[in-house]
């Protein structure tokens, strides 16, 4: 084996691409890698060098320009295939020890690098956005739980001071709320993180279907109505007395979506309504919708509420409070069921939450079902259409300023606002006055400042102010 030779065969097993070319530019030696991918075979010698690196050199008469910096330092090029397609490389050409004349070109491909690189970034980001996520989940969180928990120690010292029993009735009602705020909110996260670590398992039993819409209604009938809104509740007589289903998760369901139909809704109504969509061997699915006519979601914002930790944005975190996590609980208990939830909403104009879930029927049940022509039966499954328009009208009016719909409406919570102040009930006062706020939004600017001003002295618990206001408004109605 001659000299030559020797120093061939370990350029040949390089893992990096090796081009040799002179001052030409024609290159006159290319190692396997090189061929490989650049994808020639024995025709890539004899080619230009600016065929391979046409951004970096250039063909002339003399042979070659380029502004390449030859030496050991490694510089970021484009390689060209064959075929004309490209690839980024980390190159150096260094001027040959042996002939002055040749030139020794030595690149590594680092698509897969850049490529990984890339990756590896996202998931940085990624893995920042969670960090970030996360805190400002742990910082609402603590947020929420501090304040029931100074709720119950405040109104806990203000029983020890007092004796009145008006007061200690007054206070124990407080501290039960402070408490139930409190289980709502420990609960969410005990379910979210059961069903994020897949322990969370359904118990279906029998259960009468609509013994559990009565409990779901008595549960906020009290509350929705207290705000002067309409609760309406119809269920398709196409289902069953009993069925086979986890009550308790969708009791949980109906619940958090009520609850947030009642909190964003200050005028006009709620409405549930269920139906049954389909059957198939011995189950039913049935599909329950939530409608209101509250603040609405604006529809660039609707695929932020069913993410974990997630509110449409802080202002409404601040203002209705919640820790994110109820909608994206609803979605995973109703994907466990088999079914969905989707929203509808335009903001301004109330939203409709709708959901599915598949449940089983009775063997009893089922029979009937199945007879023909039965009141009950599958093929019978359409619903009278219902003429919502002169409603959603009615609303429409309702909230529109200076309308008959909107003064009496006005009056009405005006009334009940001014019997709240003479029993001290400030906090229900100051629901009432939300209502008002929302009626006079298109209201002339003079009656809007009313109104600010009568909010902020409800907010102060400013007796004197909030007559005087309640009165200067009263005035212009």
């Amino acid at each position: 084996m001659d000299q030559s030779e020797v120093r061939i065969f370990p350029i040949e097993v390089a893992l990096e691409m090796i081009l040799m070319f002179d001052r030409t530019g024609r290159i006159s030696y290319g190692n396997d890698v090189a061929k490989k991918k650049l994808e020639y075979e024995s025709d890539l010698l004899g080619r230009h060098i600016s065929e391979i690196f046409p951004n970096t050199f250039k063909f002339s008469e003399n042979g070659f320009e380029s502004d390449f910096l030859f030496g050991n330092e490694v510089q970021n090029l484009i390689a060209y295939r064959k075929n004309l397609t490209c690839f980024p490389v980390e190159a150096r050409i260094v001027i040959s020890n042996d002939s002055p004349e040749m030139y020794i070109c030595m690149a590594n491909d680092i698509l897969e690098k850049k490529f990984l690189s890339r990756e590896i970034e996202q998931v940085r980001q990624e893995a920042r956005q969670a960090m970030k996520v996360k805190s400002e989940f742990v910082a609402n969180v603590t947020h929420e739980l501090r304040t029931p928990v100074n709720g119950i120690l405040g109104h806990v010292r203000e029983l020890l001071s007092e004796n009145q029993e008006k007061q200690i009735e007054k206070t124990l009602r407080l501290i039960e709320r402070c408490c139930d705020d409190m289980n709502k909110i420990i609960n969410n996260i005990l379910d979210f993180s059961k069903l994020e670590a897949g322990k969370f398992t359904l118990e279906p039993r029998r259960f009468h279907f609509r013994n559990m819409l009565d409990y779901v209604k008595a549960n906020h009938i009290n509350k929705i109505t207290e705000k002067g809104l309409g609760f309406f509740m119809t269920v398709s007589p196409q289902i069953p007395e009993y069925i086979i289903g986890d009550e308790l998760r969708i009791v949980q369901i109906l619940n958090n979506l009520l609850s947030n139909a009642q909190k964003f809704t200050t005028v006009g109504k709620i409405t549930v309504e269920v139906v049954k969509t389909a059957q198939v061997n011995g189950k039913m699915e049935l599909f329950f919708i939530v409608k209101d006519s509250g603040i609405g979601i604006d529809k660039t914002d609707k695929d932020k509420l069913f993410q974990s930790f997630s509110q449409v944005d802080a202002s409404i975190s601040r203002k209705y409070g919640g820790t994110g996590l109820g909608l994206n609980i609803c979605k995973q208990l109703a994907e466990l069921m088999g079914g969905r939830i989707e929203v509808e909403s335009e903001k301004d104009k109330g939203s409709t939450f709708s959901f599915s879930i598949w449940v089983g029927i009775c063997e009893e049940d089922e029979n009937i079902l199945l007879q023909p022509g039965g009141s009950n039966a599958v093929q019978s499954m359409a619903m009278p259409a219902q003429n919502t328009s002169i409603e959603d009208e009615d609303t429409e009016n309702i909230k529109r300023y200076g309308t008959v719909e909107n003064r009496e409406n006005l009056k009405k919570n005006l009334s009940k606002l001014i019997l709240c102040v003479e029993m001290e009930n400030w906090e229900k006062a100051e629901m009432f006055m939300n209502t008002i706020k929302q009626l006079t939004e298109n209201a002339p600017p003079e009656i809007k400042r009313v109104v600010l001003r009568l909010k902020m002295a409800i907010q102060k618990e400013n007796y004197d102010k909030v007559i005087a206001g309640f009165e200067e408004l009263d005035g212009f109605l």
